[in-house]
């Protein structure tokens, strides 16, 4: 893999990630965005709720982000044909470059700084789009499997640097696909949170894990995997170093959690031949996800690391892929029950998904 760092005319990073093929063949030393763009910067603030003991992102720049464009003026699309986008290469493999419309920035407004308090503070973050493919028609599930380890790769890469960064308490990967997700951006990409604080799911998830190991002096996440699989009614498929498994008490309609065989806290713990199993499996789980009814099922990917300060010995790395689709016509909306009060109610059993899926998987 060769990777390289660039500016966008604004300012923001921009990042190649070529396969050894294309760093062979390519040079991305002339290319450089020549678009006229002012200097980003963001008005971004975070609010604590003091009733829930949770941070609330406010960053109201983004409601005039790019909405639904056509194909032909996809700002993730290669420039080309005399049009300029964010990526100004004519092709790429892999690329990731900082959000134009983010949640969080590392460079705020200081017309809009504020003072740090007890319940407001500058968002002071990184958000960052990763662009899997140059191909504005090929989604993440029809990627060949070395394609998705140059994103895995990048994913890597990613974690480690924002990681580094002294305001960033939690790195978060995710893929949104599909409209019914919310997606404002046809092309196949994903993003990447900085996060100022340790989200509410991960506290969550570690206070789990710590009352599990007070009381058995066990960790939490190879025991639930050890119970998935004992039982193997709700494996999905699992190979040399991943098990992929609809979990015992799955929220969504479909749900399927990737956990590597031997824990680890993050991506960048991940060793090399965990890395080069990792396409097999996945693309395995987004085909079958794929072939349940008549179209592309609409999903979230979201990647669970460890926080970068805290609690690293309590969370482990794993991979969850949901979906909100519960039948072909119909979807799965998160009403009073689940939006009110945080209370989950699935219609579907999980070892039913889980047999509907195996039943799937590409032969």
């Amino acid at each position: 893999m060769r990777r390289i760092s660039t500016r966008l005319a604004d300012g923001r990073e921009l990042l190649y990630f070529d396969s050894e093929v294309t760093a062979a063949s390519t040079d991305r030393s002339t290319v450089f965005d020549s678009r006229d763009l002012e200097v980003t910067a963001t008005a971004s603030e975070i609010r604590h709720d003091a009733l829930l003991d949770e941070w609330v992102a406010i960053a109201s720049h983004r409601q005039g982000r790019t909405h639904l464009p056509p194909a032909d003026q996809c700002p993730l699309c290669p420039s080309g044909g005399g049009r300029q986008t964010e990526v100004p290469a004519e092709d790429y493999d892999v690329v990731v470059f900082e959000n134009r419309f983010p949640s969080f920035a590392s460079r705020v407004d200081p017309a809009a700084e504020l003072p740090e308090t007890d319940e407001r503070r500058p968002g002071l973050g990184r958000c960052e789009v990763v662009c899997f493919t140059s191909d504005h028609d090929t989604p993440m599930s029809r990627l060949p499997p070395e394609r998705i380890r140059l994103v895995l790769d990048a994913w890597v890469d990613r974690s480690a640097d924002l990681a580094a960064l002294p305001f960033v308490e939690q790195v978060f990967v995710f893929e949104n696909r599909g409209e019914e997700i919310g997606v404002t951006l046809g092309h196949p990409h994903g993003q990447i949170y900085g996060y100022p604080f340790v989200t509410p799911r991960t506290q969550l998830m570690a206070q789990a894990a710590r009352r599990h190991r007070e009381r058995t002096g066990r960790d939490l996440y190879a025991d639930q995997l050890a119970r998935e699989l004992a039982d193997g009614c709700r494996i999905v498929t699992s190979s040399q170093h991943w098990v992929a498994y609809v979990p015992f008490a799955a929220r969504w309609p479909v749900e399927v959690h990737l956990q590597p065989r031997r824990a680890v806290p993050d991506l960048p713990s991940l060793d090399a031949a965990v890395r080069d199993d990792f396409p097999h499996v996945y693309l395995d789980v987004l085909r079958a996800m794929d072939s349940l009814y008549d179209a592309p099922l609409p999903y979230i990917s979201a990647w669970h690391q460890a926080p970068v300060r805290v609690d690293r010995d309590l969370v482990s790395l794993h991979l969850e892929v949901f979906s909100i689709k519960r039948a072909a016509s119909k979807l799965k909306f998160l009403a009073g029950s689940e939006s009110g009060m945080g209370a989950f109610v699935n219609d579907i059993a999980p070892e039913q998904i889980a047999a509907t899926l195996r039943a799937a998987l590409p032969r």
